[in-house]
């Protein structure tokens, strides 16, 4: 089993309904992207970017347009490059150079936008793009990460279509439905708007029609906020040039299973697709919080706090500050706790004394679960939580135990080091900490640990065995103690002395 856990974190605009924040979280886009995969569509394409440059925006945003040429054989690259010319302050134009698919057109699309918010639009005239306002308002409001038009939701007008393809979007609509736990109107809808942040961190696999289903399934595993709006829908059928097939739509089921099975919810950055497999670990993460419990006061920063699996245990409290300097765990928490007023997410980093200064003796805990490890001026980041602290306050510290055990699953995870229950309480005396316990935590993680770290030289954790790991914790938390191994993690209670000046 990969599991040996020593982890805490858990995916965005910032908005917790209160007037400041929210003006804040608006002001925070300037830009809209506009993502227009592009294949055969010669007799269309001038009119739809004459219609998409010419749209009125919100006053707050501007605009650009990424055209991706998916290899047009019929005289499209020839209309785009006279486009790019006449409004190449707002055009970027990208050729593809053979044929792959909405998807992988798309996929280029994102990772050339600049903006603040993408949007798709297809290159036909099916959808219109004075519905833009429409479709950004829950975004610009604050209240939604992703917003989907629905073609079957009220609107001011539709075109009729032939019956069976619209009920085959909405079969696979309640597909997807049925299997990410939503309800959606409309999954297959072209019109998407997303927070580019988002959009970029979330690994597009599918090349053609495929795409939609799978972004569904992706932003539901991540657990954004999804919104519809009506928007009208001017369709096309085949004989017009319509390209998906029935073909499509059997593969979109394949899709729509396939991305409900695997966890691909992330591109390969630091941690985060790890960190969201150990936040399944329900069982686990709840022994380590009754662990840490007994100390923890009312007033508390959490450092590292990641997708807030500890702070969702750890409140109602008084005062609780969730904190990370991940843009998209910020973005997460803030989303997530949005309706807790006491709760105050924060941007914490443990080497930057500024961070600091404006919450020096502000807390009666600091929780520190996972985090020091990553940190290489770990002195420096004790004498920061000691000074986020009152006098009397405690620091709650747990780091992975044991140097022997450091392997590649430390590594992928950015682990400067492992500690020895020395190394930690030496540490924390230095920056003028008292030691009021240390703590051996999970000793039947070591073996696990050691195996698939140093032995198998794995780089991530096996859904199924992380299943059967938290499924057993009810065991663990009976034999721990009495396995004769020191513990995969230690924790030390730290306690700033009550004769302490505040500085």
């Amino acid at each position: 089993m990969a599991i040996l856990f020593g982890f805490s974190h858990e995916c965005p605009i910032p908005f917790n309904g209160r007037t400041a924040e929210l003006t804040e979280a608006t002001s925070r886009f300037r830009k809209l992207s506009v993502l227009m995969p592009v294949y055969n569509e010669h007799y269309t394409v001038e009119s739809i970017v004459s219609r998409v440059l010419g749209v009125p925006l919100p006053a707050e945003l501007t605009l650009e347009l990424i055209i991706v040429d998916d290899c047009s054989t019929d005289g499209t690259e020839d209309l785009l490059k006279k486009i790019e010319s006449t409004h190449g302050d707002q055009v970027v134009l990208h050729r593809h150079g053979a044929n792959q698919g909405k998807g992988a057109a798309i996929r280029t699309a994102v990772s050339l936008a600049t903006g603040d918010i993408c949007l798709i639009q297809d290159a036909d005239l099916e959808y219109d793009p004075r519905d833009y306002r429409r479709v950004l308002a829950p975004l610009l409001s604050g209240d939604a990460d992703v917003v989907y038009g629905s073609r079957f939701t009220s609107s001011e007008y539709r075109r009729v279509l032939p019956f069976w393809h619209s009920t085959m979007n909405k079969f696979l609509t309640t597909l997807s439905n049925v299997l990410t736990d939503l309800n959606m109107t409309d999954m297959e809808t072209c019109y998407k708007a997303v927070r580019t942040s988002i959009l970029k961190s979330i690994p597009i696999r599918s090349n053609r029609f495929g795409i939609e289903p799978e972004l569904t399934a992706k932003f539901a595993k991540r657990n954004c906020r999804i919104f519809e709006v009506p928007i009208s829908y001017a369709g096309r059928t085949v004989e017009e040039g319509k390209k998906i097939t029935w073909w499509d739509g059997l593969k979109a089921i394949f899709t729509i299973v396939y991305f409900r099975v695997v966890d691909d919810i992330y591109n390969e950055l630091y941690g985060h697709d790890i960190l969201h497999s150990l936040s399944k670990a329900h069982r686990f993460n709840a022994w380590m919080t009754d662990t840490v419990r007994p100390w923890v006061g009312n007033r508390v920063l959490e450092i590292g706090a990641g997708l807030g699996n500890i702070t969702s245990k750890m409140i109602p409290r008084a005062s609780y500050s969730p904190s990370d300097i991940d843009p998209l765990y910020l973005d997460y928490l803030t989303n997530r706790f949005a309706n807790y007023a006491s709760i105050d997410v924060r941007k914490v980093d443990l080497e930057k004394d500024a961070d600091f200064d404006e919450v020096v003796g502000s807390f009666d805990t600091v929780l520190c679960l996972n985090v020091l490890e990553h940190v290489p001026d770990s002195d420096r980041a004790l004498r920061n939580m000691y000074r986020a602290l009152e006098p009397g306050g405690n620091a709650i510290i747990l780091v992975p135990r044991g140097q022997w055990l450091y392997g590649s699953l430390d590594r992928v995870l950015e682990h400067v080091k492992r500690y020895s229950p020395t190394d930690l309480s030496d540490s924390c005396a230095r920056a003028g900490f008292e030691i009021e316990r240390l703590i051996s935590f999970n000793r039947v993680g070591v073996l696990p640990w050691f195996l698939n770290g140093r032995i198998l030289r794995k780089t991530r954790f096996g859904k199924f065995q992380l299943k059967i790991y938290d499924s057993l914790v009810w065991l663990w938390r009976i034999v721990d103690r009495l396995i004769p191994l020191p513990g995969l993690s230690v924790i030390c209670i730290a306690r700033k002395p009550t004769t302490a000046a505040i500085s």
